[in-house]
């Protein structure tokens, strides 16, 4: 396997930048002979570097210059499925020591023992995984933020206070978030390639520890739970209600059925 060709930046380190480009990239274009490995897809930069690309929007460079992301990401455009309009981005320097623990350490640089391509596809896997839930956390904390009068009109004035619509895309947002996390970036299952080299585990741990994935996702997961049971039970009383009015509209309608009938008998009777 081929390995990538990283130039180093100021005070010998690499660049690394992970950006969020939009909900989905097509990676199927890109040709054999430009690929380095795949699963995640990892594109040699014929002037030096390399780019790993995620099918669930994320693309992270390695040792790349501004002018070759940008020429990189016009290629990209095309193969962006809703693409953000203001994409979020993290970067990082990465320096490579083979007597320095793998990790990233209190000044925020990441330190590896090589630039193998599967270190360098674990690094990008772990960002993009990050990136992935800082947009779950900041899509869920606006609905959190709508969500919570609602319960809060509810205990005060014992109404629900919004039309079915909102109520279910509140849960399709919850359910969309769970299926990001889960079937798209899966945040909670180790990566593929530790299968094939498992001695990467420890450089797995420490950046899971480094990012708190774990943790974020658990959290995210409470909060989509308590988003979803919000929602769910406050449609639940609003279908109830609608369900009573209907009833009332049935009454009514049946009273005034038998008054006409009344008046029919008794006083055009008589």
């Amino acid at each position: 396997m081929n390995q990538p060709t990283l130039t180093p930046q100021a005070n010998d380190s690499i660049r690394i930048r992970e950006a969020l480009l939009g909900s989905r990239i097509d990676t199927k274009p890109f040709r054999a002979d430009e690929t380095l490995a795949i699963n995640p897809l990892t594109i040699a930069i014929p002037d030096g570097g390399c780019v790993v690309l995620f099918r669930y929007g994320v693309v992270v460079f390695f040792g790349m210059s501004t002018a070759q992301e940008t020429q990189f990401l016009e290629r990209l455009q095309p193969l962006i499925q809703e693409p953000h309009t203001s994409p979020d981005d993290e970067l990082i320097n990465l320096r490579i020591d083979t007597a320095q623990l793998e990790g990233v350490d209190a000044q925020g640089c990441l330190w590896l023992h090589d630039i193998s391509v599967q270190r360098l596809q674990l690094v990008a896997e772990m960002l993009a995984r990050s990136s992935v839930l800082s947009d779950d956390e900041a899509r869920l904390t606006k609905t959190f933020e709508k969500i919570e009068p609602l319960a809060q009109n509810l205990r005060k004035r014992g109404k629900v206070g919004q039309k079915k619509q909102v109520l279910l895309t509140y849960i399709g947002d919850s359910l969309l978030s769970q299926q990001r996390m889960v079937g798209r970036a899966e945040v909670a299952d180790k990566p593929d390639l530790l299968w094939e080299r498992p001695e990467l585990e420890g450089l797995y741990l420490r950046l899971e520890d480094e990012f708190e994935l774990r943790e974020r996702h658990l959290a995210l997961e409470r909060k989509l739970q308590v988003i979803s049971n919000t929602a769910e039970t406050l449609l639940d009383l609003l279908q109830t209600q609608q369900s009573h009015r209907v009833e009332w509209y049935i009454t009514i309608l049946i009273v005034v059925e038998i008054g006409l009938t009344l008046y029919e008998l008794f006083f055009k009777g008589h």
